[in-house]
Formats: structure tokens, C-alpha cells, sequence
């Protein structure tokens, strides 16, 4: 992606079911659970690389033996920092007790992060906050070790308020308005709630409380404080908690909006954002690892006992389509298929746009996400070359000489690596033109490859601001002189925010909206905004199942290409001599390529929950009053 978002977070479960001796003796090592949480969260790496955490608790511990820990950084390389300050506690223990060495319960009683059950996590701040106090996993602490809660996820709720609001009715004082912290002490409140429930229910039958607290870790209901907790949740969330006496929990949202997938045999339970983490990090097949269902809790006790539970009634399934477009890591089987259908189904338009000359037009791509949707695209395009080779044999085929044959036959899809992202550019200036001219050097270009008569076709998986490629992308393909220059996105028009992860908060940063308030400029049309504005205010003080996303108004009057032609006009800004044709994915093709993936709201303005209609219109109201806050 051109356009730089910081977008999803990467949770990292695992749960040991042997005791800590079966793993010694088969894999050699007491780390086996720390190893695999390592590799699990490199592997998760591009889901952020804001900050990163990791909790761990050992399982049985006595009384004033330390049972958790955690670690969290938000360093130049949060993952690499976390685990060189675990290796470094662990060898230094060791070093100062080689009597540990062979000792498994000495390594487990003194040596810290040896234990059975593992959270991980991995960071993009959406707020733009990086401070080690947003990092996950979230730790409520209490001396009762049924009642300490972790908590780490991948979510945004949009009704943060309503919720904060919520936990002052309750009796509570939270210290913050984040999602995070009042989901952590919203489930916190339930849990104390049924542990007390619990403990009356325990004292009654004639326990002390010291004998009470394994019955009531064993009693305890996970899914009921979930159902709870989660009522008046409204958002997209994939999140994982753990309790001090071993239980853990995944819970995933109704919609299926945040990606979940897990897997069990009798050594491991296992959780991770992405399938092919899990493949990998445990040498397993494709079918072995499963998707939690959208609404659904996998729930683990401290026994080991693994199941299901729905805790939400599922809504229509609306995973986010920009999972499969760019997030996740294309290793994926079904992934990556998806990413090539979505520059194989876009090939038609392109045809159209170059005139269906394949031989005078070179295809490339913006590295490095879009690669698999351009092997796609020159998939199609090569179809549409042989189609041609065989339509100039079946024309020619009574006068057709050897040479003339050979001629047709050596025709070749021309494909060059053009744009080059030589590094990340870190400026240090804050002064506008001396930073934009270090923007426009973050790609490089290959010259010699293209020629005047060429046409040159470039795709990116998606185009959201519009700024790399008006800064820098475009003027650096200019100078290579095509006859035309076509920009290709596999995704549809950015035209709503996201309010569900990905930090596309301000409808004035879309480029798809900034062209179709041109439009409405030049088409006399300007006082629809007044209107649009209007509407949305006066749905302020509704309930959140009564607002209606106004915003769609703002592009009603125009066709996809009347859009598409005037983000291109934006984009090149008069400042380039070669032509520019924007080319976006249709909405259908993309439900085509990604089937099992229809969250489509940040092109359509279809929300999956009554929260994001709220979100839109807010975010059209802070637009229109000039206010640079989120909407959400």
C-alpha cells in the first residue's frame, strides 16, 4: 500500500495441556511455550509494530511464589526488545543458580515466564498514542488469584463512551475513556461479581475462604461473565484474556469483523489472528486450524478442558474484506488466491484503458502488498495476449509464412519491476516543503524500460489518502514518458471510516471524498454538504439503532468513474505531461474475490453494527466544523 495506515493488532495464545516435563523430554527444552509464543508473534509482525507485550502464568503455585509476568515495550523493534528482556531475566536466574538448570520445578518456581499459558500481543496505536502505558496485555491485578485479569485484542469499540458511562453506573472510577480499559474493567466487574457470588454460595456450604479459592476456580463461569460483560459492546473485536489461576478465554465479535483462528491437540491450545501463524509455528495442515465463529468464546479452564460457547447472537457474518486485501499476511492459501482474483477481475477495465494494446504496455506494481494481485493482473493479461496471437493466426492463416508465425508467437507480456521502495523515511524536518521533497524520495524508480509509445500500468492494492502517489509515485513515473500512465487499485474507493481497527478516522483524508466535493463544486451541487450536515446533527440525541449513515449523499450524484476520473485529475494536479487513468475495483468483483469476506462499510458505507452509522456521521460533522478530533 502506497499510502501508509497503521491498521490491526496481532493477539498470540498458547496454552501448554502437559505438565512442563513432557516438553523437556520430547523437544528438548522447558522453553518450548516461550519459543513458539516468540515465533507466533514475529510471524504477526506486520500486524504491528507499534509495541508489543507478554504475559505468562504458571499454573499450581504456592503462596508467595510469583505465578505472572509481563513484559511490554514500545521500542524501534517492540517484539526483539520484549524477548531480549525475558532471555536476558532468564539467563541471568539461571547464571546466578546453575542448580536450576536440570531442576524443572526450581526453573518453574524461580525462573520467570516458564509457566503453561501464554498471551501475546502486537500493537498499531490508532490514536497515535505510543506510550508503554497503551500497550497490551492490560493487567488488573488483585491479591486473589482467580480475580487478576489480563487482557489483550485487536478492537475498537465505537460506543466507548456509552461505555465508560456504563462503568460509573456500576460504582466504578475508571482511570481512562479508552476501549481497552473500560472492556478490562467491565469484564473485571463481572468476574468479581461471580467470584463473590461464588464465595457466598461456597461459605454456606461450610468453607473457609482459603478453602474456597479452588472451588471457586474451578465453579467459575467463563461464559457468563463474557455474556455479561459484553452486552452493550459495539464494535469489532477479536479478544483474549487470561485469569490468574489459569483459565483463559478468546472471544470474537458477532459480525466475525476482527479475525480469530485457533487449534488443539492433546499438547497445545492455540489462538492466533492469522492460520498461517498457527501453520507454521506448529508444522500443521490447513484443515487443522479452525476459525472461531463470529459471536463465539473459546474458552479454556485451568483443567485444560477446551469448548465453544456463544456468548453474542451472530449478526450477518461481515469479516473485513481489508484483511484479505492488505493486512494479513498473503501466505494464507485462501489469501493469497484471493489477492490474485482481485487483479485478475480488475483486468477487464484495464483492457479497456490501454485499448487492449498488450504489446505496447508494460505492467508493474506498487511494492510490496500489491506483488500477488499484479501476478493476477498478468495472469489476465496474459489470456487476453494469447486470445490476440491466436486471433492473428486465424486471420492470417492462408497467407501466414514461417517468419510472419514466429513474429506472432515471439509476442511476450512485457512486466518490469518500476517503482522500488528503497526504505522507510524517517524525517526529521517539520518545515512542509524540505519533508515533502524527502517524500517524494521514498520510491525510486527503474528507468530504460518503458518507451514514449508505452503505456504503463501500475497497480496498488488500495488508494486511500492519495498522497504517495501524488507526491512522489506519480511525478517519478512521469519521468519515464509513457504514452499513459493507468493507476490500478484492487480495492474499491476508500469513501467512509473505518471505526472497527484500521486508523482511517477523518473523512477529509479519503481522496475518493475530497474528489466528490470537487464534483460537487464544479456541478453547482455544494449546498448538498449543508444538507448532509443538517441531517447528521439532528441525529445526535437518537439511540444508535436509529442513525442512518447521511454521508452516502455526499456521492450519490456520481458514477464510480466520474469519481475514479476526478481522483485521478487531483492526483496529477496539471504538474505531469503524461496522461493519468485511476482504475478502481468494483464493490461485486471484490465480494467475488473475497467471498467469505464481505465487510465492505470504508467503500460502501454499510456498517455491520448500529455504532458505525454514529461514527460516519460524526465524522462528517467534525469535517464540516473544521474540528480535527476522531470521530470515534
Amino acid at each position: 500500500m502506497s499510502d501508509a495506515i497503521k491498521h490491526e493488532c496481532g493477539i498470540a495464545l498458547v496454552r501448554l495441556l502437559k505438565p512442563l516435563s513432557y516438553y523437556k523430554e520430547k523437544y528438548g527444552t522447558s522453553f518450548y511455550g516461550l519459543n513458539k509464543m516468540y515465533l507466533m508473534m514475529e510471524k504477526q509482525h506486520n500486524r504491528g509494530q507499534d509495541g508489543a507485550g507478554l504475559a505468562s502464568i504458571k499454573l499450581d503455585m504456592k503462596p508467595g511464589d510469583r505465578y505472572i509476568s509481563r513484559v511490554r515495550s514500545n521500542q524501534a523493534q517492540p517484539i526483539q526488545d520484549i524477548f531480549a528482556q525475558i532471555n536476558d531475566r532468564i539467563n541471568t536466574t539461571l547464571k546466578e543458580h546453575p542448580e536450576y538448570q536440570d531442576d524443572l520445578e526450581e526453573q518453574k518456581r524461580n525462573v520467570p515466564y516458564i509457566g503453561e499459558v501464554y498471551l501475546g500481543h502486537v500493537r498499531y496505536g490508532t490514536y497515535g498514542k505510543n506510550s508503554i502505558e497503551s500497550v497490551h496485555p492490560f493487567l488488573r491485578q488483585n491479591n486473589w488469584m482467580h480475580r487478576n485479569l489480563i487482557v489483550a485484542g485487536n478492537f475498537n469499540m465505537t460506543n466507548v463512551f456509552k461505555l465508560f458511562d456504563n462503568l460509573i453506573e456500576l460504582g466504578q472510577h475508571p482511570k481512562e475513556r479508552t476501549d481497552t480499559v473500560t472492556v478490562l474493567e467491565k469484564i473485571g466487574h463481572f468476574l468479581d461479581d461471580e467470584v463473590e457470588k461464588l464465595y457466598r454460595k461456597l461459605k454456606k456450604e461450610g468453607h473457609s475462604k482459603k478453602d474456597a479459592s479452588p472451588h471457586i476456580a474451578k465453579k467459575l463461569n467463563i461464559a457468563k461473565i463474557l455474556k455479561r460483560s459484553s452486552r452493550d459492546w459495539d464494535g469489532g473485536y477479536a479478544m483474549a484474556g487470561l485469569l490468574g489461576h489459569g483459565d483463559a478465554f478468546v472471544l470474537r465479535d458477532p459480525a466475525g469483523i476482527r479475525p480469530a483462528y485457533y487449534y488443539k491437540d492433546d499438547e497445545v491450545v492455540v489462538v492466533a489472528s492469522e492460520r498461517p501463524v498457527i501453520q507454521t509455528a506448529f508444522n500443521v495442515a490447513f484443515d487443522d486450524v479452525h476459525e472461531l465463529p463470529p459471536g463465539n468464546a473459546l474458552i479454556i479452564k485451568k483443567s485444560g478442558k477446551t469448548k465453544l460457547s456463544e456468548i453474542l447472537e451472530p449478526l450477518p457474518r461481515k469479516a473485513c474484506s481489508f484483511e484479505r486485501i492488505y493486512f494479513s499476511r498473503g501466505s494464507d492459501a485462501e489469501i493469497y488466491q484471493e489477492r490474485k482474483n482481485l487483479g485478475k477481475f480488475i483486468m477487464p477495465e484495464v483492457l479497456k484503458a490501454i485499448d487492449y494494446d498488450t504489446i505496447n504496455s508494460v505492467f508493474s506494481y506498487i511494492p510490496n502488498t500489491a506483488e500477488t494481485s499484479f501476478y493476477g493482473m498478468v495472469e489476465a493479461a496474459q489470456d487476453e495476449l494469447n486470445r490476440q496471437k491466436n486471433e492473428a493466426i486465424l486471420k492470417e492463416k492462408d497467407s501466414l509464412t514461417d517468419e510472419r508465425l514466429t513474429e506472432i508467437l515471439s509476442y511476450r507480456l512485457r512486466t518490469e519491476k518500476i517503482a522500488i521502495k528503497d526504505a522507510k523515511l524517517r524525517t526529521f524536518i517539520t518545515e512542509d516543503s524540505s519533508r515533502d521533497d524527502l517524500v517524494a524520495h521514498v520510491y525510486d524508480i527503474t528507468y530504460g524500460v518503458v518507451k514514449p509509445t508505452d503505456n504503463l500500468v501500475i497497480i496498488d492494492d488500495s488508494i486511500v489518502r492519495g498522497t504517495t502517489l501524488k507526491k512522489s509515485i506519480l511525478k517519478m513515473l512521469d519521468r519515464l514518458s509513457p504514452k499513459k500512465i493507468i493507476v490500478v487499485s484492487s480495492a474499491p474507493q476508500i469513501r467512509y471510516p473505518d471505526c472497527y481497527g484500521i486508523d482511517m478516522a477523518r473523512l477529509e483524508d479519503f481522496v475518493a471524498f475530497r474528489a466528490a466535493l470537487a464534483l460537487l463544486k464544479e456541478q453547482n451541487k455544494y449546498n448538498l454538504v449543508e444538507e448532509v450536515y443538517q441531517k447528521c446533527k439532528a441525529q445526535t440525541t437518537l439511540e444508535d439503532h436509529e442513525v442512518k449513515n447521511f454521508v452516502k449523499e455526499i456521492y450519490a450524484p456520481f458514477t464510480d468513474e466520474e469519481i475514479s476520473d476526478k481522483i485521478a485529475e487531483l492526483l496529477s494536479n496539471n504538474d505531469l505531461k503524461t496522461e493519468v487513468k485511476v482504475i478502481y475495483q468494483k464493490v461485486e468483483k471484490l465480494h467475488e474475490a473475497c467471498p467469505k469476506n464481505l465487510g465492505d462499510w470504508y467503500f460502501t458505507g454499510d456498517y455491520p453494527t448500529h455504532g458505525g452509522n454514529r461514527v460516519v456521521n460524526r465524522a462528517f460533522i467534525n469535517f464540516y466544523e473544521g474540528n480535527k478530533q476522531r470521530a470515534y
